[in-house]
């Protein structure tokens, strides 16, 4: 979809040339009008109580006199907040997702609308648009082409319209391949999918096929690759946004693009959800996306191993003991607790780039989503530092998280007789102990765990990919660089060379 970003007073709005007009009407409408079409037909449904307050009422004008657009839609913005700016905008361009509306005319200039507000703007238009059509050829694609977002002052929101714009890139990007079928978007797909994202400008895509996994002694992520017929890759992308000498960012994605369990099975139902099992693997494929078009100085590295997990004679089996890269023994005891055994190996490979920060997100347990359902992400985090710094883009992106409990006390049930330590500790507690298992490799590493097992996709009639947490990840890295904190200079290690995959 096309964005584009304008200056346009309420006076000025009547005579656009759109299908459509969408103006966002705070709560505290001033009580003197202004001249022009707009703001009176704003007055008047605010006086005969046409227009209900709270952010995403609405009332749809027809053919209004004074205006060239045929349709236009008053909706409640609230108090204008980025929150509501996305309730607001999702509610009104679902009102108009008509064929008729190929260009919208968004109205923010009735309310003080910030950087975040218009970004939020942008992203809720693209999300009650998108279409996936990749294996649906009946599919009807958008019929929205164009979005003129109008504001009050153009230049004082700019980067916020940039980010948003890059943020839509980088999101359907993410919610196109957690989409695909695993027969779609299988380990090879996506590695091509990143090595097209490498050809960008400050792009670099490595992919390391079997040979080049086993000799660097990636044991517990080869585990889990055995059991199925489609060859493993582990993708190694790289940004240089920042300073040939500045730590980067590394972003560590689980990839496991369909999950039957291993033997142990998952039950039937809603195995079909098991190709979301990649959200991890997909977000970090949209936050490149998003770097490639928004171009920031950072530094960023992203890891993803991938493989499916699946059940042949070849499988590991519940009681075998494999070797990861940290030296590290691990005895398998379910099988189906394989994301943690491939991140494993990652973060291990993760520390050679002396990096500022770690972040690997997963759709790792349904533990997770039994404590915090669909609304907020689990984190997971060694630094103080680095939590809050997550937590504070998640809340500035509207992609939230919530910081979980780290205590020693949780690691007891990794205990093996057989090997340095479990894959799993039992059912209490069951994210945090995954996440006290991907601690043991992570060392002095500033490193935080993303679960995203409830947040990256819906299920039901709603069924289908979020593309979180790409904001919280894009906003964390605009952040650092903002702060200056990821412009060090502390020198990169060179990676191996790309074996071909």
């Amino acid at each position: 979809m096309d964005f584009e970003l304008k200056s346009l007073s309420p006076t000025q709005a009547a005579p656009w040339a759109v299908d459509a007009l969408l103006v966002l009407v705070p709560d505290a409408v001033p009580k003197k009008t202004e001249a022009g079409a707009l703001p009176q037909l704003v007055a008047e449904a605010v006086q005969r109580g046409d227009l209900e307050s709270g952010a995403g009422k609405q009332l749809l004008c027809y053919r209004p006199a004074g205006f060239k657009a045929a349709r236009v839609l008053l909706v409640r913005v609230g108090d204008g907040s980025a929150a509501s700016v996305r309730k607001a905008v999702a509610a009104g361009v679902s009102a108009l997702k008509q064929p008729g509306v190929k260009k919208l005319g968004l109205l923010l200039s009735l309310f003080d609308a910030d950087s975040h507000a218009v970004r939020s703007a942008v992203q809720a238009c693209a999300d009650a648009t998108y279409v996936y059509t990749a294996t649906k050829p009946s599919a009807k694609a958008r019929s929205l082409q164009q979005v003129v977002v109008g504001v009050a002052q153009a230049p004082a929101v700019r980067d916020g319209f940039d980010a948003g714009r890059a943020l839509v890139t980088g999101v359907e990007f993410a919610k196109e391949w957690a989409n695909r079928p695993a027969n779609h978007a299988t380990p090879s797909m996506l590695a091509e999918a990143a090595r097209k994202l490498g050809r960008q400008p400050r792009m670099k895509t490595e992919v390391l096929g079997p040979k080049h996994v086993e000799a660097l002694g990636m044991g517990s992520f080869m585990a889990v690759a055995k059991g199925s017929a489609e060859p493993l890759r582990f993708i190694v992308m790289h940004y240089s946004g920042g300073a040939k000498d500045a730590a980067p960012v590394v972003l560590v994605g689980k990839g496991i693009t369909f999950d039957t369990g291993g033997i142990s099975i998952k039950p039937a139902a809603e195995m079909d959800e098991m190709k979301f099992d990649m959200g991890g693997a997909a977000s970090v494929l949209g936050t490149f996306a998003a770097l490639a078009e928004l171009q920031p100085a950072i530094n960023v590295v992203g890891l993803i191993p991938s493989c499916e997990n699946m059940p042949d004679g070849m499988a590991v089996k519940p009681g075998d003991v494999v070797t990861s890269m940290s030296g590290q023994t691990i005895e398998i005891l379910n099988t189906d607790a394989e994301g943690r055994l491939i991140l494993c190996d990652a973060l291990t490979y993760a520390a050679r780039f002396k990096p500022h920060s770690v972040i690997d997100i997963a759709t790792l347990t349904g533990a997770c989503v039994i404590a915090l359902g669909g609304v907020r992400s689990g984190l997971f985090s060694t630094r103080d530092d680095l939590a809050q710094a997550l937590q504070q883009a998640g809340e500035a992106a509207l992609d939230p998280c919530w910081r979980m409990p780290l205590d020693d006390e949780y690691a007891e049930g990794l205990k093996s007789n057989f090997a340095d330590m479990g894959n799993v500790a039992g059912r209490a507690g069951g994210a945090i102990t995954a996440a006290k298992f991907l601690q043991k490799f992570t060392a002095e590493l500033p490193w935080a765990h993303l679960d995203i097992a409830g947040t990256a996709w819906k299920g039901g009639a709603a069924k289908g990919s979020t593309g979180r947490p790409v904001p919280l990840l894009l906003q964390y890295l605009l952040d650092q660089v903002a702060s200056g904190k990821a412009g060090g200079a502390t020198p990169r290690a060179k990676t191996r060379k790309a074996a071909k995959a």
